[in-house]
């Protein structure tokens, strides 16, 4: 059984594709740096394999399940963590971790004893019953990681966890995410910091309008496109190689 499998994946949004045919086969647990620019279908695709978006062309399944046919089981059995942290303001953190525990259908003791210390090692437990109307961007972020990992997923699909974390908390992420690959869980990251999808990427599937451009290990990248870090292998495969001189006429519009 494929851990994950899309065959010729299409989605159209008013007649336009903004997925043109993606394949994509796991078969063990590993990280996978998902990567390109804005608009490349990098959100569109990680809804669809979270069962979020349910009309597309072509084939996914994940843990052998049908996304179309078997959503609610699969949700059951992954973490999605969203680029946009949605949170009900209204609601503390301790509340909201309350009611999506029980969408995972975790005991209310469960529920309450991984949220205490789960919002306590992210520091956020002296806030833990305040509202979150109030909240910067990076500790809602912190409530969402939270809640997309509480029930302890076989699958974690991530679409630019790390917006809104300061330093520290950005490194404690990468080091929660390593050790969940080392137990055996799949991640499905998607980000625009190169360094870290570098870092932390068993593989990296890199796509431009809706395409594949390359799928490999950093080092079969490397090696086919003569470049020395990710982000100059992203910059030649999505025919980008002008920030050098759009800078300079940048800071040269600053002087004038």
């Amino acid at each position: 059984m494929n851990i994950l499998r899309l065959h010729d994946l299409k989605k159209n949004y008013n007649g336009t594709y903004v997925l043109k045919g993606i394949n994509l086969v796991i078969d063990e647990p590993q990280i996978i740096g998902y990567i390109g620019p804005n608009g490349a279908g990098k959100s569109t695709t990680i809804k669809i394999l979270a069962g979020i978006i349910d009309s597309f062309e072509g084939e996914a399944t994940v843990l052998g399940m049908d996304v179309r046919k078997d959503a609610l089981q699969i949700k059951q059995s992954i973490g999605y963590i969203p680029e946009q942290a949605a949170l009900y303001d209204v609601l503390t953190p301790l509340e909201y971790l309350r009611f999506t525990g029980r969408l995972y259908q975790l005991p209310d003791a469960v529920i309450e004893k991984k949220s205490w210390e789960l919002l306590r090692l992210f520091e956020l437990d002296e806030k833990a019953n305040m509202r979150m109307t109030g909240f910067s961007k990076g500790m809602r972020q912190k409530v969402l990681l939270i809640s997309g990992l509480m029930h302890n997923p076989d699958i974690i699909f991530l679409d630019e966890p790390l917006n809104g974390l300061d330093a520290n908390a950005v490194i404690l992420v990468k080091e929660i995410l390593a050790q969940l690959k080392q137990a055996g869980k799949t991640l499905f990251y998607s980000s625009h910091i190169m360094d870290v999808v570098e870092k932390i990427s068993d593989r990296i599937v890199i796509i431009n309008k809706g395409e594949t451009l390359a799928d490999g290990t950093f080092e079969t990248l490397k090696a086919d496109a003569a470049r020395g870090s990710l982000e100059n292998i992203f910059t030649a495969l999505t025919g980008d190689e002008q920030h050098q001189t759009t800078a300079g006429a940048f800071v040269d519009v600053l002087k004038s």
